[in-house]
This record gives structure tokens, sequence and C-alpha cells, in this order.
């Protein structure tokens, strides 16, 4: 199930290459179910972050297999948008996100 209009796209591949941008981004495991919805205000940041330590305590996103990210201006509203459609459709929050809210 693919959130976002981008493309899906190999995390390790191409998460140390994002532009410094403010966005919104969905991490995905390898049978392409959304693990985590979040945003930053600076997505290169973030996903170095998460590089360079392989998402070092949090076992949640370590399954992380893909991902997709939209550069936008205003994350916050936009994460809590698609983390509300997201909830109406499943149910439930992504699993990453359910200790976050």
């Amino acid at each position: 199930m693919e959130i976002l209009e981008e493309k899906v796209l190999l995390w390790l591949d191409s998460a140390k290459f994002v532009k410094s941008k403010s966005g919104v981004y969905v991490l995905y495991d390898k049978k392409l179910n959304v693990l985590y919805i979040g945003e930053s205000e600076n997505l290169q940041k973030e996903f170095a972050k998460y590089v360079d330590t392989k998402f070092e305590n949090n076992t949640c996103k370590q399954k992380t297999h893909t991902y997709q990210r939209t550069f936008i201006q205003n994350p916050k509203e936009r994460k809590r948008q698609i983390l509300e459609d997201y909830k109406k459709k499943h149910g439930v929050l992504p699993c990453c996100n359910v200790d976050m809210d």
C-alpha cells in the first residue's frame, strides 16, 4: 500500500542522498507494510541519523526496507492528515507510530 504519490525507493540505496528540505516520509517493510509515517523540517538530517545508526534503539524501524518521501512546506500538518486517513482506513496507526501517540 503506497501512501504518497512519490515512488517507493530502496532505503539504503537512496536515503543518504535526500535533499535538505522539509517533508513527510513513510517507512515500509519488505512486504510494503507501513511501519512509520514521519515528518521533518530537514529530511537530510533525519535520514542521515537513521542511516548512521541503523535505527539503533528502535527495533520497529529496523525493519525498514523501502520508503517514500515528499517535500512539503508544512510537514507537521500533512503528517497529521496522513495518520488520520491511515487510521480511518485501517482502524489503527502504523506499528511504529503507536508508541508515539
